[in-house]
Parts: C-alpha cells; sequence; structure tokens
C-alpha cells in the first residue's frame, strides 16, 4: 500500500495524503489540498507515514480526499495575506462576545485557505452553550463558523514561549501529538518532591517526563523498592530513595539519620522486608 504524506495545516492539524498524483513533493513544501469542506494549504512534513503509524482523516462518502496541487506563488502571497483577515475577525469576534453573558479567552483564530470556514480557538471555564453565539458569528462572517474549545496544552502550543530549559516548547516544536504524563513517570525519576518546578506553563506535568520514562524503568529494574527494609551495621534501615543514574542507595533508620551506599554494597545486604510483602 502506498505510504501517506504528512501535511500540516495553518490550524495545527495533521492531514494524511496519498500522493495519486505523483506530483514532486518535498518536505516543508506548501501544497493545496482537499478539506472536508473545500480546499486548504498545508506544509509537506513527512512523505513516508505507513498507516500502521496513523489514524487517517475520516473521508466524507462518495468523495476521496487529495493533494491538488504545489502551492503557486499567488497561493503563497495569498496565505501571508489571511493574518491581517484573521486580525479582523478576532476584533470583531471580541465586539460581538461583549453582548454574551460568558467568559471567553480567545486564543487563535484560523481561516481556511478558501474563505469556507473560520474557526475561532478559546478557553473557558467549564462547557459553554454558544450555539446563538455561533449564529450571529455565522451571519457576520458569512461562512462556516467553528468555535474550538483548547486546553492548557493546546493554549501553550498555539501561544508558544521557552521552557525551563531555555529551549521552545516541545509541544511548539516538534511535539505532533501529546502522550499521557503521569505522576507515577516523575516518581520514577526521583522528581515527585515539587510539582511545580516539573510542571509547564500550561499547568501540566512536562512533557519531556514522558521521554525519558522508559531508561529510568528500565535502569531502576536491579534496585530495590523504596520501603525495603534491610539490615546495616547491626540495625534496621529503610531504602529511602534511590539514585538511579550513579546507581546509589540512600537509607534512613528510625531516628531518620541518612546512609548512602553504593549498589554493589547494598546488594550484599540482608534484606529483611519489602513494602510489598510486610511492613518492617
Amino acid at each position: 500500500m502506498q505510504d501517506y504524506i504528512e501535511v500540516e495545516f495553518r490550524s495545527g492539524r495533521l492531514g494524511y495524503y496519498q500522493n495519486t498524483q505523483n506530483l514532486e513533493i518535498s518536505p516543508e513544501d506548501l501544497i493545496i489540498v482537499d478539506v472536508e469542506r473545500g480546499e486548504d494549504i498545508g506544509q509537506v512534513v513527512h512523505l513516508s507515514i505507513n498507516d500502521s503509524e496513523i489514524m487517517p482523516l475520516p473521508v466524507p462518502t462518495g468523495r476521496t480526499l487529495k493533494i491538488k496541487r504545489l502551492a503557486t506563488e499567488e497561493d503563497i502571497e495569498k496565505m501571508h495575506n489571511l493574518p491581517q483577515e484573521e486580525e479582523k475577525a478576532a476584533k470583531t469576534f471580541a465586539d460581538i462576545l461583549q453582548r454574551y453573558p460568558f467568559d471567553m479567552k480567545l486564543i487563535e483564530t484560523i481561516y481556511q485557505f478558501d474563505g469556507n470556514k473560520l474557526t475561532f480557538f478559546f478557553t473557558a471555564e467549564g462547557r459553554i452553550d454558544f450555539r446563538v453565539f455561533v449564529r450571529e458569528l455565522a451571519t457576520v462572517f458569512r461562512t462556516r463558523i467553528e468555535l474550538h474549545q483548547t486546553t492548557g496544552r493546546d493554549e501553550a502550543k498555539r501561544l508558544g514561549g521557552f521552557g525551563m530549559c531555555g529551549i521552545q516548547y516541545c509541544c511548539g516544536n516538534f511535539l505532533k501529538r501529546f502522550n499521557q504524563v503521569t505522576i507515577k513517570m516523575a516518581k520514577d525519576q526521583n522528581l515527585a518532591g515539587n510539582l511545580a518546578k516539573i510542571s509547564g506553563p500550561c499547568g501540566r506535568l512536562l512533557c519531556c517526563l514522558n521521554f525519558e520514562e522508559d531508561f529510568y524503568v528500565e535502569e531502576g529494574k536491579g534496585l530495590p523498592i523504596p520501603g525495603t527494609c534491610v539490615e546495616y551495621k547491626g540495625k534496621k534501615m529503610f531504602v529511602f530513595k534511590t539514585d538511579i543514574l550513579n546507581k546509589r542507595i540512600h537509607l534512613t533508620d528510625e531516628d531518620q539519620n541518612l546512609t548512602e551506599l553504593d549498589l554493589e554494597t547494598f546488594s550484599k545486604l540482608t534484606i529483611v522486608s519489602q513494602p510489598d510483602i510486610e511492613p518492617c
């Protein structure tokens, strides 16, 4: 089966198309493609994505979405003029919003390339019934209106910025999809002590915790479970924490005196009990 070409639209959405016309397409090329309602412009991200790596977008019954052509100079000029129209639309949106009783924060306004759709991305507390509001917007702009309520992560991706590492947000740079990040990942990496320090501007745990999780899980297989009770120099001591990178074990006794051992020394100790067996 022919591979898909991955295309990123101005809204940040990804689309997948087959090059049925065998056009000479390269990464970062701008192309005009069919979408559900008309045509849109997108940038080629990847030339060879197989169907096992993606979830192809649903195709309307009786119609095949396809790549129409490479973007021309006129297309590119038109695309460059869209931000001006979107800025005007955002101002109109804000003016109309003042007449409604709910609070919404507009994040981004995106026109489809052919003007057949106008999408407003916003954040709000809880769910909002904006059906009447959408109808008024459709009357004013005379095109299809879509309102997308985004999460904190989506907002950070759209607005962009730099993380505590000094590098552009992963979500705004290279991440295509958000992966689940859990508190267990933070615990596996000994980072669960201060959640504020491992949370991003979106208020969620840092995406980069997910990048190194496999390494910490694999390297931690030979280390004891925190809470394990051992006998050391005639005293019962508990595993307080483990240093996976340096292969060192931190012990504490009942008086909270701390002792640090290397893994080789710890492996020679007698284990009295483990937390999943019985308390020491």
